[in-house]
C-alpha cells in the first residue's frame, strides 16, 4: 500500500506512524515477513504525478478520505476529484477496482458524488453490496481507523460515504 500526499506535516506523520507499527509489530515466523513492510507514504502530489508511480490499470482501489474541501468557489479546481483527475484515477485502477470516497463535508460529498457518477468509466455501489461481497472491514476501517474519521466521531458529526466501481469498456471493432 502506498500513500501519495502533498502535505510535509500529513507526510511525516505517516511516515512515523509506520515506523512504529513495524517496530511495534513482530515477525510470526523467521519465513514471514514482518508486519507492516508493504506499507509506505511518499510526499508527491497526486494530481500531477499519478501516472509516474502507476501502471495502467494497477490498482485495485483507490481511498479518497475526508480530503480538503476548499470550500471557496475559486478553489474548487484543487479538489481531488474532478473530471481531469478522475480520468487519471480510471487509467491507474484496474476494471473492477473500487475508488471510496469519504467525508465529513456535505457539500463536498454532493460534489464527488456528481463528479463520479457523471463519468462514463465509474459506477456507484451501494455499501451494503459492498459488504456482502466481504469488503466490510475495509468499510469499517475507512469510516473510522483515520485520524479524521475519528475526530467527526467524538464531535458526533455526520459522514457521507460513496464507493465507485471502474467498469470496463469493450471497445468496438472499427469499420473498415
Amino acid at each position: 500500500m502506498l500513500g501519495l500526499e502533498i502535505r510535509v506535516q500529513v507526510t511525516q506523520y505517516v511516515h512515523d506512524r509506520i515506523t512504529a507499527l513495524r517496530a511495534t509489530a513482530a515477525p510470526q515466523e523467521p519465513s514471514i515477513p514482518a508486519p507492516y513492510q508493504n506499507v509506505s507514504v511518499i510526499r508527491a502530489n497526486a494530481m500531477k504525478f499519478l501516472p509516474n508511480f502507476f501502471p495502467k490499470a494497477s490498482l485495485t482501489a483507490l481511498f479518497f478520505l475526508f480530503p480538503d474541501p476548499h470550500f471557496k468557489a475559486r478553489k474548487h479546481k484543487a479538489r481531488i476529484i474532478s473530471p481531469t483527475l478522475l480520468a487519471e484515477y480510471a487509467y491507474v485502477l484496474a476494471p473492477g477496482g473500487l475508488v471510496y470516497t469519504i467525508t465529513d463535508v456535505e457539500d463536498l460529498a454532493q460534489w464527488m458524488r456528481a463528479h463520479l457518477e457523471a463519468h462514463p468509466l465509474f459506477q456507484f455501489v451501494e455499501e451494503q453490496e459492498l459488504r456482502n461481497e466481504g469488503k466490510g472491514p475495509i468499510l469499517d476501517a475507512v469510516y473510522g481507523a483515520t485520524e479524521e474519521g475519528k475526530k467527526v466521531e467524538r464531535n458526533a458529526g455526520e459522514k457521507w460515504l460513496a464507493c465507485f466501481r471502474r467498469i470496463e469498456v469493450k471497445r468496438q471493432n472499427p469499420i473498415m
